[in-house]
């Protein structure tokens, strides 16, 4: 990572080229201590062959030679080695963003590009009126949902190990930090280094669901929760720079997860899951509470002969004295003229109360919320606004966001499930074959609460559904009515899969005045599913006992939306498009009928399963579409890459916030050519997926693809809870989404993301004209985001190492990969003729750096899993020293692309 690697960075990236060559040293440093000079020299001579083969344009030949029969043992340390040089990259690329943003704040001149700030005074300069912004941050709710989905690849003990050396990092920052402060911060950076090369990249046991409960969770009760209070100083900052002092800022934003309650699928997950799960995220949350409270409590030490409580405040402490006999003995006398400190005293009692269900508990959030409230009021009426009323401030923003649940917990079921336990239940083998009407029909009465079940009490999935619902209806008296989340299901088709699920749940007993406290979500997952979603929902408006659940939940429908396996289904044109349809048929169907739609939208990581930069991905969604509501999926490494360094976390934040508040308020302007565009993409949609449909249902598809990919390989990785496949493997459908994206891109094709795109462009362009589509290229925001997305994959992608691994198939690469190499290069080639461009991502160079900078160290790793594969498929997968190469090997291509599934 010397000087060879200067013609890879922006003109003005010099503090990144810096942090690049000073972590690239000390990462060879720690591979000579660790493996020896000779090993650090084969490294270094890879990477050079590596970084000429990207330079000079040459096949992968040379390179793979070099990498070709390596024993197990070095071939994992090679592969480990690469890793940790990423590992370099991505964390100087981290420490980078950090970097710009504090120059932008002082340089104090534009505000950062899609910051708060920035927004805020793009909207008062289109003319947004305080009174419009008040309206919408009224009904502002963004919320984040934290998923199971296993493509987080790393540990969390090695993301500790990267936390340290950002902070090394930012810690140089500093302009007069001293020499032997700088030497000081080589030896954090070697040591983090060190400790992480002795550690395995993942544990050897399959993850548990409290086990992913604690990858999730460390995320939402440290960054996050740390960080949010910045989050709304930056909000009402901005607001009151723009627009005075007279719009007040209330919650605009909260998490939500599903580990613990994504039953779909696995087997892991159940009643005892979602109440275990419920349980240590109140632990959780109100360990941090007290942990804050007693902090304020040393903070708040004025003394009650300098200083005055108001009188409701006094009250209170008064109360809690009497009340509080055990708290009130624990105040130390040299204390007793501290009020705030007092008070705070009896506040931690309560939280501990609280947490072991004692008689002082506090019944709701909410009541602890109102404690810090008159501690915060009294402050500001008794000039207390700069002795700690900012500090105690913060403690409400997390409280208020958190309350004594942390994150709302959502659950998940298959439609089948609820199918098998109602054929039980009505004594009815043929249920999940009868017609939609009939099963409406059956089900109103059972859903309205006029009739119950009798039978299939011994009935497996019965069971486990009753206690679902009971462990959810006692979880909501527990814990809060803000505990729990949606309802989703999975495979929804009908207005029968809705209704199914109040059926069941009066059964289980989730009940509050007569109504099942439940918001509902269908999940239309594939492309006939997005197809239908429209008329299945106007049926359930048009019933009328869910009509009546549906006005006592407030007249709102959740729908949700589904990126993976509609992509998975139709690829990812006809994917895009059937999102893009069904949200604004969607909406057209709930405007007629009076109620609202709001959209949970399921996106992955990848661009192949939705992923996508937030701002431009809102501001082509169909207008209305948004309204001040975002409900969206964070997935594997998303989460860590998003909100991984609180620095960042309050970035992506502020990101995702202020394209909400864009895209509500003001939204992209209507176009008059839309309908004729929208024709053309109807015939791109029906082109691309009949391209892709003809590739994947190919004879043999299914061997070619355990051939070319390492699939076999990531179904024996501990990477999460749940399996990675349906049912016996009959078809990409019986595939689950997630192991279907990480393996198309562990070989470097990534075909999920692109194929069948550039046969359908030029099939249209002799159709419609090239002008019509590259009008649509560079004036319809919504074709103009998916050709970005699509670039950003063929950036990554790499048809000759694709090639490599395709051979591994045996004869079958022959019948396959001419097809992928002929539809990749038309692919390119339409890509950037509609762009007006000679290369890829040529108008977005620092992502273009991004992904050149990690090539040289990404192609190795790929080569020598090729090789490997080969080999460990020849014992039949039996020599598990090969797999655990293997293993670094889908560890490391997956840091160096930054994307899995």
């Amino acid at each position: 990572m010397e000087a060879t690697r200067d013609p890879e960075f922006l003109p003005h990236d010099g503090p990144l080229r810096e942090d690049v060559r000073r972590l690239g040293a000390l990462v060879g440093q720690m591979l000579a201590e660790q493996g020896g000079q000779a090993f650090f020299e084969r490294v270094e001579a890879v990477r050079t062959t590596a970084i000429h083969r990207r330079r000079t344009g040459d096949d992968a030949g040379a390179l793979a030679e070099s990498l070709t029969g390596l024993e197990a043992r070095d071939a994992e340390s090679l592969a480990r080695a690469f890793a940790t040089y990423f590992q370099a990259v991505n964390t100087a690329e981290r420490v980078h963003r950090i970097r710009r943003r504090r120059d932008y704040q002082r340089e104090g001149g534009s505000p950062q590009p899609e910051s708060l700030a920035a927004v805020v005074g793009q909207l008062k300069a289109e003319g947004v009126t305080a009174e419009e912004l008040a309206t919408l941050l009224g009904k502002l709710d963004v919320e984040p949902v934290f998923t199971a989905h296993p493509t987080e690849a790393v540990r969390r003990s090695l993301l500790e190990k990267e936390q340290e050396i950002v902070r090394a990092l930012v810690d140089e920052f500093d302009p007069t930090r001293t020499p032997q402060e700088l030497r000081d911060d080589d030896a954090r950076i070697l040591m983090a280094l060190s400790a992480g090369w002795q550690t395995a990249e993942a544990s050897p046991v399959r993850p548990s669901v409290s086990d992913e409960f604690d990858h999730v969770g460390f995320y939402i009760s440290r960054p996050i929760y740390r960080v949010l209070p910045a989050l709304y100083e930056s909000l009402e900052q901005a607001i009151a720079e723009h627009y005075g002092d007279g719009v007040k800022v209330p919650r605009v934003l909260r998490f939500a997860t599903w580990v613990g309650g994504d039953m779909d699928g696995n087997p892991n997950v159940n009643a005892d899951t979602i109440a275990a799960t419920l349980s240590a995220q109140r632990a959780l949350v109100l360990e941090r509470y007290v942990e804050g409270v007693n902090e304020l409590g040393r903070l708040l030490s004025q003394t009650s002969d300098r200083v005055t409580l108001d009188d409701k405040l006094s009250r209170r402490l008064d109360d809690y004295r009497e009340q509080l006999p055990d708290a009130a003995a624990r105040i130390r006398p040299r204390h007793a003229d501290m009020p705030y400190r007092a008070f705070l005293t009896f506040v931690a009692a309560r939280l501990d109360a609280t947490q072991h269900e004692g008689e002082a508990a506090y019944a709701s959030a909410n009541d602890f919320i109102d404690d810090i409230a008159l501690v915060e009021k009294s402050l500001l009426n008794h000039s207390g606004r700069h002795a700690g009323a900012y500090a105690v401030g913060r403690l409400l923003w997390r409280a208020r966001t958190f309350g004594f649940h942390l994150a709302r917990l959502d659950v998940r079921q298959d439609a089948r499930v609820h199918d098998e336990a109602l054929g039980a239940l009505l004594d009815d083998s043929g249920w999940a074959d009868r017609d939609a009407e009939s099963r409406v029909k059956a089900l109103r009465p059972y859903a309205a609460g006029e009739r119950s079940f009798v039978a299939g009490e011994g009935n497996d999935a019965a069971g486990m559904l009753r206690d679902v619902f009971a462990t959810l209806a006692d979880s909501r008296k527990r814990y809060g009515t803000e505990a729990t989340g949606l309802y989703i299901i999975s495979m929804a088709e009908t207005a029968a899969d809705v209704l199914a699920v109040l059926a069941l749940a009066r059964r289980g007993g989730l009940l509050e005045d007569g109504r099942v406290p439940l918001d509902v979500a269908p999940l239309f997952e594939t492309i006939d599913d997005l197809k239908g979603g429209p008329a299945t929902l106007q049926a359930l408006l048009d019933d009328p006992v869910y009509r009546a659940h549906l006005k006592a939940r407030g007249d709102r429908q959740w729908v949700m939306l589904g990126y993976s396996d509609s992509g998975k289904d139709g690829g990812t044109v006809a994917s895009k498009w059937s999102l893009q349809r069904a949200q604004v048929e969607l909406l057209e169907v709930a405007q007629k009928a009076g109620i609202r739609v709001a959209f949970f939208h399921g996106r992955g990581g990848s661009a192949s399963r939705g992923g996508s930069r937030i701002t431009p991905a809102l501001m082509a969604s169909p207008r209305g579409s948004v309204g001040g509501v975002l409900r969206v999926t964070e997935q594997g490494e998303v989460i860590h890459r998003k909100y991984g360094i609180r620095a960042l976390a309050v970035r992506n934040m502020e990101q995702t916030l202020g394209a909400v508040m864009r895209a509500s308020l003001r939204p992209r302007v209507a176009e008059v050519r839309e309908a004729g565009w929208k024709d053309v993409m109807v015939r791109l949609s029906d082109e691309s997926r009949k391209a892709y449909r003809a590739f994947v249902d190919m004879d043999g598809f299914v061997e070619y693809f355990r051939g070319a990919t390492p699939i076999d390989v990531i179904e024996r990785m501990t990477l999460g809870s749940r399996p990675a496949r349906r049912r016996s493997m009959k078809g990409v459908e019986d595939l689950r989404a997630i192991p279907w994206v990480f393996s198309w891109t562990q070989c470097r094709a990534v075909l999920t993301g692109w194929y069948g795109l550039g046969g359908a462009l030029e099939a249209v362009a002799r159709e419609c004209g090239e002008e019509t589509l590259s009008r649509m290229a560079h004036e319809w925001p919504f074709f103009a985001t998916m050709l970005d997305d699509v670039e950003m994959v063929l950036a990554k992608a790499d048809i000759g190492i694709a090639e490599a691994f395709s051979e591994l198939a045996g004869p079958l690469h022959e019948r396959f990969f001419p097809k992928v190499r002929e539809e990749f290069e038309r692919t390119v080639h339409w890509v950037l003729k509609l762009k007006g461009a000679t290369e890829l991502l040529q108008r977005e160079p620092r992502l273009a750096t991004s992904i050149r900078l990690r090539n040289p160290y990404v192609d190795p790793m790929s080569l020598l899993q090729v090789d490997l594969l080969k080999r460990w498929r020849a014992t039949g997968g039996k020599d598990d020293a090969l797999l655990n190469a293997l293993v670094a090997c889908v560890n490391g291509v997956s840091q160096g692309l930054q994307n899995t599934g």
